[in-house]
């Protein structure tokens, strides 16, 4: 029977090779001249940390961070922000973290809309995924094109296509 999986992940080489280009830019744009700005990626935990001294260049970091995602064909939608804490001093600290899986919500979300196409396919939750199912390979990728036209707040892969 063939089947899918629709995932969300993010090549954590490519998110790496993003970060390192808005660190340079950061470094050499004349408006952050003498800053402490810091930007810092954590592999493990999948934490993106901001450490700078007001609210304008955060802003101009963050937005840095979101132009070089985009450039590597990263989506945007995968950092979630947190809230902004006061570091030492009068720094600020913000950590931006990496949404990795598909969680219950959003999972519950895609079934349901794969449920009212009426299309003939199952899908079912699998940890931290979604399988879809179906006799046609024709529905399987109408399911596909269905999920790419909705938006439920992370980046969609397909992946693991089988006949």
């Amino acid at each position: 029977m063939p089947t899918f999986d629709i995932v969300s992940k993010v090549d954590s080489q490519t998110l790496d090779n993003a970060i390192n280009n808005a660190k340079k830019e950061i470094l050499n744009r004349y408006d952050f001249n003498g800053s402490n700005s810091t930007v810092e990626l954590d592999k493990k935990t999948n934490v993106i940390t901001i450490v700078t001294e007001d609210d304008m260049r955060l802003k101009a970091i963050t937005d840095s961070i979101i132009s070089r995602m985009m450039k590597q064909n990263l989506d945007p939608k995968s950092l979630d922000f947190g809230k902004e804490h006061s570091a030492s001093g009068n720094m600020i600290r913000k950590e931006l973290k990496i949404k990795e899986g598909i969680d219950k919500e959003a999972a519950k979300k895609i079934i349901a809309k794969i449920k009212d196409s009426k299309l003939k396919v199952q899908a079912s939750m699998m940890d931290d995924q979604v399988r879809v199912q179906s006799k046609s390979i024709d529905d399987l990728q109408k399911v596909i094109s269905l999920c790419r036209g909705e938006d439920f707040g992370q980046p969609l892969q397909f992946i693991n296509m089988r006949n």
